[in-house]
């Protein structure tokens, strides 16, 4: 029998601690599209780094808007993470920002929203690479309060830009006219126009919508739906008058939509982007025309972002069977949200399907663990609430039926947070639970794997307490055959325990680089199926944060395949046309492609959509003189035909066995 051991991914020098974990920190695993999912999300849009297409400022509650680039065209866009390039503006100056050249020096400015009011950032680099610089007090002496939403144009034809503010005590929107010059710009309380009152929390924009030369306004609020203000007026002379049917229906399910109208697909028409208090956002295309517009929404270019409305607490399990981890979610209001995976062990891909979990109904911030604690092939429910109780589902095999004796003696003082797990090694379930109070909790299973009998375990634990909301994780995260605990907390910590000759204490270094949300909530599981467990993150916001796991198991005899040493990688990443992908073989690999290719093992590459689905098979060629074997991918699926951009997952295979898995990023 071969020896295995574990080494370490070593980033730094002899001062990184051996007993530290390497990880990642990759969240497109639970958001495909790239664009985050925050809460109060507010997007608007602008070319920010000058290269003719529409970048996007996603305004959010949590922090300082984030610069989201178009890596695409401005016929077809394509969204992730840019430079920060809102690094050292305040977030209490800027909850939501809009881009314009208020200066009137060829570059774009950053105006604000925040609870200081509104702000100008003038930005002192270019207009490819900005630099933003607060010029204080340029807002003096207008009465917007705390947390106004503003936008730019020039409504009355005088060549420079107004401004309208949508106010959030009162729903008032209101037009400053620029008394200045295009250079430098005046505003003042004795030059306004009064648009209107919506309610709360008005989010306004400008947009030439019905294409008559001139501004148009679109009003989101803490409401359902938009109002609209057409313009029958002039461009020198506005007229704004309510149109209650050119958005009905739109944002009819969603609070505080904050709109943005830009073409997105560059088709002529202007497209609608909006952001709600849950955080994701949503796109209706414009297929109509500039006068009578249709909608039609459009799930692609933001769909991927998994977002359960608040106090995601996820666990994994493989619930329809077919091999792969699906997901599990508690929520805020109570709702259990189940994720099927649709894609791969290797490269999950996420479908909601809440079907089977809709009788499951409790208090709020639900937390839920999965397991077969019957013998019976199917997986029950246990749920913990608000209430600090368990409430045991019992898996009929067509749906979960309630057991209100089962657990009834359970009564944690305040946000129960079970997972079920074999602590004990005796082939049945067990619960490990938190609590509000930050405590963590044991219930053995003295029964048997088809009639449990929980009874509680006092002191299990010790004296372990995280301060408050503990949310726990149970893995051999280590890999040295013992269970280990992770757990969460209400700041945003990750602390790791281990079992030390019965004694369970906390050790860092495991976990180290970590920081979650608030309402840390983790989840050990292999998402990657490559041998160790990575870490998912649940948060109070409601989203998911993804930590790679870049442990490196390795075999010590040189003619056995060492696992992630093939250093998969493709290049250029993102591309337009066509990438190579090349990896480097084992030593047997090499020597065989070498001296008997037709007896050597055989390297294949499959390309793999974000939903799982197979794109194309290819067979790299035999090793170039620096020893990598390589392939090119034309962007083209098995029949020829060109693919759409978006991520892909690239998979090799050696003899059939899955040796790495990677991504790239395809733009046309």
């Amino acid at each position: 029998m071969k020896k295995k051991f574990i080494i370490f991914l070593v980033l730094v020098l002899f001062s990184f601690s051996l007993n530290a974990q390497p990880w990642q920190q990759n969240d497109d695993m639970f958001n495909s599209s790239g664009v985050p999912s925050l809460p109060f999300s507010q997007p608007r849009f602008a070319d920010l780094d000058g290269d003719g297409d529409q970048d996007m400022i996603l305004g959010n509650l949590n922090d300082v808007p984030v610069y989201i680039e178009n890596l695409g065209t401005p016929t077809n866009p394509i969204f992730a993470p840019g430079f920060e390039i809102f690094t050292g503006i305040s977030p209490l100056d800027a909850e939501m920002g809009v881009c314009a050249d208020l200066d009137n020096d060829g570059d774009l400015d950053f105006i604000t929203g925040g609870y200081t009011g509104l702000n100008f950032f003038e930005n002192i680099g270019t207009m490819y690479l900005p630099i933003f610089q607060k010029v204080s007090g340029f807002f003096a002496g207008l009465n917007a309060g705390q947390n106004p939403v503003p936008d730019l144009a020039d409504v009355d034809d005088d060549n420079d830009l107004d401004m309208v503010v949508g106010f959030s005590e009162d729903g008032g929107v209101k037009i400053y006219l620029n008394t200045g010059t295009p250079e430098s710009a005046q505003f003042s309380e004795s030059n306004i126009i009064i648009i209107g009152d919506v309610g709360l929390y008005a989010y306004p924009v400008f947009c030439d919508l019905d294409d008559d030369g001139d501004q148009d306004i679109v009003v989101g609020r803490d409401v359902y739906g938009f109002i609209y203000y057409q313009n029958n007026g002039t461009p020198q002379s506005g007229i704004w008058v309510v149109d209650e049917y050119i958005f009905i229906g739109l944002g009819s399910d969603t609070y505080w939509n904050s709109p943005d109208l830009v073409d997105l697909n560059g088709d002529g028409t202007f497209d609608l982007i909006y952001g709600t208090a849950e955080g994701p956002l949503h796109y209706y295309e414009n297929n109509g025309t500039s006068s009578t517009p249709s909608w039609l929404e459009n799930t692609t270019l933001f769909g991927g972002v998994l977002d359960v409305g608040g106090a995601s607490n996820p666990f994994f399990y493989d619930f329809d069977g077919d091999g792969d981890y699906d997901m599990v979610s508690g929520s805020q209001m109570g709702d259990i949200i189940y994720f099927e995976n649709v894609g791969t062990a290797y490269a999950p891909a996420w479908e909601e399907n809440n079907s089977y979990f809709a009788s499951i109904d409790h208090s709020i911030y639900s937390a839920i663990t999965l397991g077969d604690v019957n013998n019976n092939g199917l997986p029950d429910a246990i749920v913990g609430d608000l209430s600090g109780h368990f409430y045991f589902h019992r898996n009929t095999g067509f749906n979960y039926v309630f057991e209100s004796d089962v657990l009834s003696f359970v009564a944690l003082g305040g946000w129960s947070d079970p997972r079920l797990v074999d602590m004990d090694n005796d082939n049945d379930m067990d619960i490990v639970a938190g609590n509000e109070n930050g405590n963590l909790f044991y219930f053995e299973n003295q029964g048997t794997p088809s009639v449990p009998d929980w009874v509680e375990v006092a002191g299990y634990f010790g004296s372990i307490d995280v301060g408050a909301d503990c949310a726990p994780t149970v893995g051999d995260l280590t890999m040295n055959d013992n269970l280990d605990v992770v757990t969460g907390d209400l700041f945003h910590e990750v602390q790791f325990f281990e079992n030390i000759e019965g004694t369970w204490t906390e050790n860092p270094y495991p976990v180290s680089g970590i920081s979650g949300g608030q309402n840390a909530t983790p989840a050990l599981v292999d998402l990657d199926n490559d041998g160790d467990l990575d870490l998912a993150l649940g948060n109070y916001d409601g989203t998911f944060n993804y930590y790679e796991n870049l442990h490196i198991i390795v075999d010590i005899d040189p003619e056995q395949p060492q696992i992630n040493s093939y250093k998969l990688s493709n290049f250029p990443n993102p591309f337009k046309q066509s990438t190579t992908i090349s990896f480097y073989g084992t030593t047997c690999l090499l020597r065989q492609l070498a001296d008997t290719p037709l007896q050597a093992e055989s390297p294949e590459i499959k390309i793999y959509n974000i939903k799982g689905q197979l794109v194309r098979e290819l067979r790299p060629i035999f090793p170039l003189p620096d020893h990598s074997i390589s392939v090119t991918w034309d962007g083209r699926d098995g029949a020829g035909k060109e693919v759409s951009s978006g991520f892909y997952f690239y998979k090799l295979s050696v003899n059939g066995e899955t040796k790495a898995v990677e991504k790239c990023l395809l733009v046309r």
